[in-house]
C-alpha cells in the first residue's frame, strides 16, 4: 500500500477514536454504496443525528479540507448516505461534516467541521 494512502487509512481510524472521545457512537466506517463511500457514519450524543463524516488526511495545512470535498463528492455523499438511511429504515436528521487530519510536530491534529455542507446544496 502507497505511503499516502496508509497515511488515509490511520487518518480515518484516528477520526473515528476522536469522533468516540466526544462520545459518538460509530455505526460504519468506509461504508460503501455503487460508487460513493462514507468514511464514517456516527450518531451524535448530543443532537441524536445521523453524521456523515467525510475525513480529509492533509500533508498541506494550507488546504482547508472543505476545499477538497468537491462537488462531485458531496452528492456522491448525499446520495450514499440517502440509501443507508433508507436501506436501515433510519429517521433521523442527518448532517454532513469533514474532518480535516494532519501530524504537527508528531502530533495529530483535528479540524472538526460541523455542517460542513448541507444535503439540499
Amino acid at each position: 500500500m502507497a505511503e499516502h494512502n496508509q497515511f488515509g487509512k490511520e487518518a480515518e481510524r484516528r477520526a473515528a477514536l476522536f469522533l468516540e472521545e466526544k462520545d459518538y457512537l460509530i455505526l460504519k466506517r468506509n461504508w460503501r454504496y455503487l460508487k460513493a463511500e462514507i468514511d464514517i457514519i456516527a450518531q451524535d450524543p448530543v443532537t441524536n443525528q445521523i453524521v456523515i463524516v467525510e475525513v480529509k488526511a492533509r500533508n498541506n495545512p494550507l488546504m482547508d479540507p472543505e476545499l477538497a470535498v468537491n462537488k462531485k463528492k458531496r452528492e456522491l455523499l448525499k446520495f450514499a448516505a440517502n440509501e443507508y438511511l433508507v436501506s436501515n429504515e433510519l429517521d433521523f436528521d442527518t448532517r454532513f461534516d469533514i474532518i480535516g487530519v494532519e501530524i504537527l510536530n508528531s502530533e495529530w491534529i483535528f479540524d472538526h467541521i460541523e455542517n460542513a455542507f448541507l444535503s439540499f446544496e
